[in-house]
Order: C-alpha cells, then sequence, then structure tokens
C-alpha cells in the first residue's frame, strides 16, 4: 500500500508538472497587479481540484468511453508541451491577465498550479502507481506550492531571473524525459506469455 519509492517518485513528477518555481515570475507580476494573493485559498482550491480529479477521474472518462492508456497518452503529449515550453521559453498555455477580482482561484489556483497537465498527469500516474501514494505526493506538493506562494518575495530577490530561468529549464528537461516514458508505456504496453 504505502510505498516510500512510489511517493517519491510521484511527489517529483507532480513537482516537475506543476512547475511553482518556474510560475514565480508570473505569480510575483500578478501580485504587483492585484496587491495580495491568498496563499491558503490558491493552495485549497487547486487541492481540492487535484483530489477530486484522482477519485473520479477515471469515472468521467469512462462515461466519455475513454481508458486510462488513451488519456494517459493525450496526458504524455500535454506534459511533453509542458517541457519544450519550458525550454524553449515559449508560452503555449497563458494565465488571464484580466482575472484581477479572484486571482487567487483564477489564474493561481486553475490553470497555474492544478491546470489540464497537473490533472491529465494525476490521471495518468493512475496506471502505474497506487492511489494512495498519489494522494501523498499531492499533498507534499500542496505543502510545497504554500510555502512558495508565502515567500516569493523572498525567492524573487534569492533566485533572481538567471536562477528561475535555469530551474525552469532543467524541469522542462525532465518533463520530456517522463513524457517519452509515460507514452512508450501506454502506447507500446509490453504482452507477455
Amino acid at each position: 500500500m504505502f510505498d516510500l519509492k512510489q511517493i517519491l517518485s510521484v511527489s517529483l513528477i507532480l513537482f516537475s508538472v506543476i512547475d511553482i518555481l518556474g510560475s514565480i515570475p508570473i505569480i510575483i507580476n500578478l501580485r504587483k497587479k492585484v496587491g495580495h494573493i491568498q496563499s491558503g485559498k490558491a493552495t485549497l482550491v487547486a487541492g481540492v481540484l487535484m483530489i477530486a480529479f484522482l477519485l473520479v477521474g477515471k469515472s468521467i472518462l469512462n462515461l466519455f468511453g475513454i481508458g486510462v492508456e488513451d488519456f494517459a497518452i493525450a496526458g504524455a503529449l500535454i506534459i511533453f508541451a509542458l517541457g519544450a515550453e519550458m525550454i524553449l521559453g515559449i508560452e503555449l498555455f497563458k494565465p488571464d491577465p484580466d482575472a484581477t477580482a479572484s486571482a487567487s482561484i483564477v489564474p493561481i489556483a486553475f490553470p497555474l498550479i492544478a491546470g489540464a497537465g497537473t490533472l491529465t498527469t494525476i490521471l495518468t500516474l493512475k496506471a502505474e502507481f497506487e492511489q494512495v501514494n498519489i494522494a501523498i505526493g499531492i499533498l507534499l506538493n500542496l505543502i510545497f506550492v504554500y510555502i512558495v506562494l508565502k515567500s516569493t518575495t523572498w525567492l524573487e530577490r534569492k533566485l533572481g531571473k538567471t536562477g528561475v530561468d535555469v530551474l525552469r529549464r532543467i524541469f522542462g528537461i525532465i518533463l520530456l524525459s517522463i513524457a517519452v516514458k509515460i507514452f512508450k508505456t501506454n502506447a507500446f504496453p509490453i504482452t507477455l506469455g
């Protein structure tokens, strides 16, 4: 049931996909526009979205006649796009800059933290990991997200623009590797017998 290796793998994968460190420039920019970000509220809403998708995401897919493997392949393509975005410095997934009234929810909780890439990854992970280990990985990431949201000013000073750019590219390469692995596992499953 509880598997430390699985928890660590899930945590690292989600950490790469959520990319809260790479989102620091967006969060800092938004904070300057709206004045204050409610870190707790943003983290809680993102957590509810991720846990709900972990629990009922497969049922929703079944409703549309889509298998987890099909969704995993689609997820791998999204993760690949996110990784390419991070490495190449392009912006494919754009937050809405006009959402000032509820900036803690949109765009921070969704889609920045619990966006399409994160939700797709959570469902994709169900094909390889136990649900309880995924839930623990989600909670560990939410704790880290909350800490980062609370510390954006300090992090901005410590990392500097170059530090944030380097982190973003490193996690981009990790995401590309994860996407290739998920695609291979689900598109070309090895059948024994």
